[in-house]
C-alpha cells in the first residue's frame, strides 16, 4: 500500500493556535536580519528550471517537513513546487512524464492550447499514466505568457504535484531586470482523503470565523435588537453562516510560496533602481489569497499568460489557478510581499529585498468580514448600479447583443442538492469581493483588464449557454445546475462556433471556473468582450458572460479548480466536434 494511502493522523487543534502565534512572531518592524527561520522546518530543496525542447519529468513520494512534522508528499524531479518548465513560443515540446508511484498519476498543463490527447486529464483526454509507465507528451507552444501545471490524478494536486511554465514569446515586450516566479499554494499534514471526508460530515469543520455573543452586541448597538436578530434568525432559518468565506482555514493549512512556510519565507532579490517581472501563480487546492507589497504598487501587464494594457494597484485578489504577471521597482531595502487567504485565518509571505537575509515588516492580517446580502442575493432592488461606471470607450472588444439578463433555472436546480437560488444575480465586474470593498487600497477587479490583442474572434455568438453553479452547503456537494458530475451528460459544443457562456453563481462562495483547451473572453455587462482568461472567477450571487470559439475538437474537462469541489462534483465534460 502507498505510504500516502495510508493516511496521515490529522493534527490537533491545538496546532493551530500554535501555528497562530508562530506567526504572530513573524510580524517583525522596519527592516531586521532574518528572524524567520524555523529550526523545526527541513529546508524545502528549491525548484529546478528547465529549457528545452525536451524535458524529463520524474514523478516520486518524498519526505517533507512544511509543520515541524514530517510527512510524505508527491513531487516532480524530487521538488515541490516541481521544476519551472521554460518553453519558447513556435517550439515542438516533448516532455517524458515517469511514474514512480503505487497509484496512476497525470500532468495537465493548464491554460495550454494543444491537442486534447495532451491536456492530461485521465478518463476524458487519456488513460492516465500507470505506475512504472512513462508517458510521452508533444505538442506545438501555439502562445506565451505564465502558466502552471499540476496532477489531475486523484488527490495528487493537494499532496504537491504541481509547477511553473514560463513560455518565452517571439519577441519580448515586457522588459525588467529580474524576473521570480511567485508560486502560492496551500498544504495540509493531514491526507487530502481525511479533508474530504471531514467536509462531507461537517461542511463548517475548519471553519473558525462563526459568529460570538460579542458580534451579536455589536449589531444590536449598530442596527438594533430587531434588524440584529432578523438578520441573525434569517441564517439560521437558511442553515447557512454569513463567515463561510472558505471551506479549509489555517487550522490545517500551512501557506507556502515557492514551497516555503511564512518561517522560512522566500526571498527575491534586487539591486537599487531595478524592475522586478513577478509571476504570480495561485496552485492552491483550495485557497484564494489577496496579494499586496506594503509601500510599493504593482502594474499588472499579463492576466492568465495574457497581455493586457497596463494598470497599477495595490492589492490584486489571485483565484485559484489564474497568473497575473506584474511589475515592480523598490526604492526601500525591502518589502514583504504579503498574500493573505480569503477568510483571514493566515497569510504566506516572501521577502523582496537588497540583500539576502533582510527582512521587512509582516502586516496583522485584516478582519474577516462577514458575507453581505449582496453577496447572497445579488442586484436586488439596483444595489450595484452605483458601481457600473465602466467606460467602454477604449476597451479592446467588439460590438455584441448583450448576454440575456433573464434568469433562467434548470428544473435539476430545484432538488436536494441546492440550497439556495439567486433570482437577481449581479453582473457587475468592478466590484472586489468580500473582504477587500473599501479598504483603503486600490484593487484589481476584472473591469481594470483590457486585452492587448483585443479579441482575435470579432464574430457575433451563435447561440447562448446559460449554467448555475449550485450547491448544497450542509451536505457539501456541489455541481453545475443541481447535477453533480457522477450524474451529468456531456456538453456539446459544434466545432468551429462561436457560444457565448453565462454562468450564474447560485451559492455565496466564488468559484474560479476552468475550461481546458479554450480561451474564455470575458464580456463586460452590456455587450463587448474584453479580456481573454482561461480561468474566471465568479464571486457570490453574480452573473458573468463570456464568448468561447469552440475550434478544439475533443473531449475537454470544465470545472470549478476548488479542489474539493471539483471531487464533490462540480465539473462537466465538454466534447467538441
Amino acid at each position: 500500500m502507498s505510504k500516502l494511502i495510508a493516511g496521515l493522523q490529522p493534527s490537533p487543534r491545538r496546532r493551530f493556535l500554535k501555528q497562530l502565534l508562530s506567526l504572530a512572531a513573524v510580524a517583525i518592524s522596519n527592516y531586521a536580519p532574518s528572524s524567520l527561520a524555523n529550526s523545526n522546518l527541513a529546508p524545502m530543496r528549491p525548484p529546478d528550471s528547465l529549457s528545452g525542447p525536451v524535458f524529463d519529468l520524474q514523478i516520486t513520494e518524498i519526505d517533507v517537513n512544511l509543520t515541524g512534522n514530517e510527512r510524505r508528499a508527491i513531487a516532480v524531479n524530487g521538488s515541490i513546487p516541481g521544476p519551472t518548465l521554460r518553453w519558447r513560443e513556435g517550439e515542438d515540446i516533448t516532455i517524458r512524464v515517469t511514474n514512480h508511484l503505487d497509484v496512476q498519476t497525470s500532468i495537465h498543463w493548464h491554460g495550454i492550447i494543444l491537442p486534447y490527447v495532451m491536456d492530461g486529464a485521465p478518463g476524458i483526454s487519456f488513460a492516465g499514466i500507470e505506475p512504472g509507465e512513462t508517458f510521452t507528451y508533444r505538442f506545438k507552444v501555439t502562445q506565451a505568457g505564465t502558466y502552471w501545471y499540476h496532477s489531475h490524478s486523484g488527490m495528487q494536486e493537494q499532496l504537491g504535484l504541481y509547477g511553473a511554465i514560463i513560455i518565452d514569446p517571439l519577441t519580448e515586450v515586457i522588459h525588467a531586470e529580474q524576473d521570480y516566479v511567485v508560486q502560492l499554494s496551500d498544504w495540509t499534514d493531514e491526507h487530502p482523503d481525511n479533508v474530504f471526508a471531514k467536509l462531507k460530515q461537517q461542511s463548517d469543520y475548519y471553519n473558525f470565523n462563526q459568529p460570538t455573543v460579542v458580534d451579536f452586541i455589536q449589531d444590536v448597538l449598530q442596527e438594533g435588537w430587531a434588524e440584529a436578530f432578523d438578520k441573525r434568525s434569517m441564517w439560521n432559518s437558511m442553515r447557512m453562516s454569513m463567515t463561510d468565506l472558505a471551506d479549509i482555514s489555517a487550522y490545517t493549512y500551512t501557506y507556502l510560496i515557492n514551497g516555503r512556510p511564512p518561517q522560512q519565507a522566500w526571498s527575491a532579490v534586487f539591486h537599487p533602481g531595478q524592475c522586478l517581472r513577478l509571476r504570480l501563480i495561485n496552485s492552491g487546492a483550495q485557497s484564494i489569497f489577496d496579494v499586496r507589497i506594503p509601500g510599493l504598487q504593482m502594474t499588472v501587464v499579463q492576466a492568465d499568460g495574457q497581455a493586457v494594457h497596463p494598470v497599477s494597484v495595490d492589492e490584486i485578489r489571485l483565484g485559484v489557478a489564474e497568473t497575473y504577471d506584474v511589475l515592480i521597482t523598490p526604492t526601500q531595502p525591502a518589502y514583504t510581499l504579503f498574500a493573505q487567504a480569503m477568510d483571514r485565518t493566515g497569510f504566506a509571505c516572501a521577502a523582496i529585498t537588497s540583500r539576502p537575509g533582510l527582512f521587512a515588516a509582516v502586516p496583522a492580517l485584516d478582519n474577516a468580514e462577514p458575507l453581505s446580502m449582496l453577496d447572497m442575493m445579488g442586484d436586488m432592488g439596483g444595489m450595484t448600479e452605483h458601481m457600473q461606471h465602466m467606460q467602454h470607450a477604449g476597451m479592446q472588444h467588439h460590438a455584441a447583443a448583450p448576454a440575456t439578463s433573464q434568469v433562467r433555472h434548470a428544473y435539476t436546480e430545484f432538488g436536494p442538492g441546492v440550497d439556495m437560488l439567486v433570482e437577481t444575480p449581479r453582473s457587475n465586474l468592478d466590484d472586489p469581493g468580500i473582504g477587500l470593498r473599501q479598504n483603503g487600497r486600490k484593487v484589481l477587479t476584472y473591469a481594470d483588464l483590457r486585452s492587448v490583442a483585443g479579441i482575435v474572434d470579432s464574430r457575433l455568438p451563435e447561440r447562448e449557454l446559460e449554467l448555475h453553479l449550485t450547491g448544497n452547503m450542509e451536505r457539501y456537494s456541489w455541481s453545475f445546475d443541481g447535477v453533480v458530475y457522477q450524474d451529468a451528460s456531456p456538453i456539446h459544443f459544434k466545432h468551429g462556433e462561436r457560444i457565448r457562456i453565462i454562468l450564474v453563481n447560485d451559492t455565496m462562495m466564488t468559484h474560479p471556473v476552468h475550461l481546458h483547451g479554450m480561451w474564455s473572453d470575458l464580456e463586460v455587462d452590456g455587450g463587448g468582450a474584453q479580456v481573454r482568461k482561461h480561468t474566471l472567477s465568479v464571486q457570490p450571487a453574480q452573473r458573468i458572460s463570456f464568448l468561447v470559439t469552440a475550434d478544439a475538437l475533443g473531449r475537454w474537462p470544465w470545472h470549478c479548480h476548488l479542489f474539493y469541489h471539483m471531487h464533490a462534483g462540480m465539473m462537466r465534460e465538454v466534447v467538441v466536434a
